[in-house]
C-alpha cells in the first residue's frame, strides 16, 4: 500500500514524529477515500489537478479553515514528491496547485454602548491624581486612535487647546494632527489642572503629560497596558482588553458613523490604505450581525411566505 509506504519512509528514513505521522496518514487516506467516492476505479496515478481542487473546494464549503486545508495539500504534496522519486507515478497533480489565503483575524473591539459604559460614569474612577490620568488616558486612546507607543510619549506642549489639535509622534519618528474635540479639551483641561497639583507635591517630570504616580517619571507602557486591561475588565469579557483594542475600537466606531477610509487611514497613521481596510470588515460584520438580529427572515431558509 503506497501510503504505508510513505509513512514508513517518514519514521524510519526521516525520523518524523507519531503525531506528525498520525496526521499524514490520515489526510492521505481521506483523500483516497474522497477521490474513490468519485470514481472507484481511479488510482493516485489517474488523479488531475481537477480532482485536487475540487476537494480543496469541498473541504472548505465544509467549513475547514484555510490553515487545515493547506495542511492536507501539503501532505498530499510530499506523498506526491516521494512516489514521483520512486517513479511510481508520472505526474504531481498537487505541484502547481495553490491553497487558500489565510483569513486575517479581524481585529478586537469594543461596542459603543460599552466605551458608553466606560466614560460615561458607570465605572468608577478614584478622584485623584491617578484616577483622572487613567480616564483621560482610555479617553485618549477611543478619541484619537493613536497606538500605546504614541500615548506614552505625548508632552504637554504636543496638546494645543486654542488650536484644538494633538500633535503625535508616530513610528519612524513621522509626526501627524490630530483634531480635538470638546469632551477631549475639557477633560485635557481638568487633568492639567489635576497634573499641576501633583506636581506642588511631588517632584515630576516637566514635559511629560502622563506620568506615574509613584514615580513622577512618564508612564511606562506596561503601567498603561496594566491601566488598560483593568478597566477594560470591568465593561467586556473578550479575552483582548489592550490599548491596540481601543484603536481598533476608534477606527470601527468612525466607519460605523460614516467617515471616510482615507481619513481614518490619516487619523491612525497608516502608510498605505490597505492596512486600514481591515476595518471595514470589521464595520461589515457589525453590520451582519445587527441584520441577523433584526431581520425576521436573516438566520432560516425559506419561512412563511404567506402561501
Amino acid at each position: 500500500m503506497w501510503i504505508q509506504r510513505f509513512i514508513d519512509y517518514l519514521r524510519f528514513e526521516r525520523n518524523y514524529s507519531e503525531r506528525t505521522l498520525v496526521a499524514y496518514q490520515s489526510d492521505l487516506e481521506a483523500f483516497k477515500r474522497y477521490y474513490e467516492t468519485l470514481d472507484g476505479n481511479l488510482s493516485w496515478g489517474d488523479i488531475d489537478e481537477d480532482i485536487v481542487r475540487q476537494w480543496m473546494v469541498e473541504m472548505m464549503e465544509a467549513g475547514n479553515t484555510a490553515t487545515s486545508v493547506n495542511r492536507r495539500l501539503s501532505a498530499l504534496r510530499s506523498f506526491y514528491r516521494f512516489l514521483l522519486r520512486r517513479k511510481l507515478v508520472d505526474r504531481d497533480p498537487a505541484h502547481t496547485l495553490a491553497g487558500p489565503k489565510k483569513e486575517k483575524p479581524l481585529p478586537s473591539y469594543l461596542r459603543e454602548s460599552e466605551m458608553n459604559r466606560l466614560l460615561d460614569g458607570d465605572i468608577p474612577f478614584p478622584d485623584d491624581y491617578a484616577g483622572q490620568r487613567d480616564h483621560l488616558m482610555l479617553l485618549t486612546f477611543y478619541s484619537t486612535g493613536i497606538r500605546l507607543s504614541e500615548l506614552v510619549g505625548i508632552d504637554i506642549a504636543d496638546a494645543d487647546m486654542s488650536l484644538r489639535q494633538l500633535k503625535v509622534t508616530g513610528k519612524r519618528d513621522k509626526q501627524r494632527i490630530i483634531p480635538l474635540g470638546n469632551e477631549m479639551l475639557e477633560a485635557i483641561g481638568s487633568y492639567l489642572a489635576q497634573r499641576s497639583r501633583f506636581a506642588e507635591t511631588h517632584p515630576v517630570h516637566a514635559k511629560a503629560l502622563f506620568l506615574d504616580e509613584r514615580t513622577g517619571d512618564r508612564i511606562s507602557r506596561p503601567k498603561v497596558e496594566s491601566t488598560v486591561k483593568r478597566y477594560l475588565s470591568m465593561v467586556t469579557t473578550q479575552k483582548k482588553r489592550s490599548p491596540h483594542v481601543l484603536r481598533h475600537t476608534f477606527a470601527t466606531t468612525m466607519l460605523n458613523n460614516d467617515a471616510d477610509l482615507q481619513s481614518v487611514k490619516e487619523l491612525l497613521g497608516h502608510e498605505s490604505l490597505s492596512t486600514t481596510e481591515i476595518y471595514t470588515h470589521t464595520s461589515f460584520e457589525e453590520l451582519r450581525q445587527l441584520y441577523n438580529q433584526a431581520h425576521p427572515r436573516a438566520t432560516e431558509k425559506g419561512g412563511n411566505n404567506g402561501h
